[in-house]
């Protein structure tokens, strides 16, 4: 009998954040994030991210996190960095723009444009992001694995 087919990892639909209270996660989130807010209820909030989302669920009990993080893409870092310094939020130590929620959960910033992660365009025109465009080095990224523009 031969070995079963593997199936292939294709994205990630969500990530769930455990934060301590919904009110207060979506306030946070929503003073440096421009979201559509997908449901709620008492204990879990989903905030859409085109074609995934963000849940965030009561009852954060761990540490804050150390290593463990996501990296979240967005259209204008620069916009978010200085949003969070006007709120006092420090980024932490090392080459990366990363920081903690109120809750401990680690996010790191990573910019649309420097990266291979994709959207495709018709994603992009629903988020109102048609004009989004990647830099070289991105491009290069994706032609090498066959994923360029055509």
């Amino acid at each position: 009998m031969s070995e079963p087919r593997k199936a292939r990892a294709i994205g990630i639909n969500h990530v769930a954040l455990e934060v301590g209270d919904i009110d207060e996660a979506l306030e946070f989130y929503g003073a440096w994030l421009d979201f559509e807010l997908r449901g709620r209820s008492d204990t879990m909030a989903f905030i859409d991210l085109g074609d995934q989302f963000l849940n965030f669920s009561t009852g954060r009990r761990q540490a804050p996190d150390d290593e463990r993080h996501f990296g979240l893409v967005v259209d204008d870092r620069q916009s978010i960095l200085d949003k969070l310094e006007q709120m006092g939020i420090p980024l932490l130590p090392g080459p990366f723009k990363d920081f903690l929620d109120p809750w401990g959960n680690r996010i790191e910033l990573v910019d649309y444009a420097t990266i291979q992660f994709s959207k495709a365009p018709n994603v992009l025109r629903g988020m109102g992001l048609e004009g989004l465009e990647k830099n070289h080095e991105a491009l290069a990224e994706l032609a090498e694995k066959g994923m360029g523009p055509d």
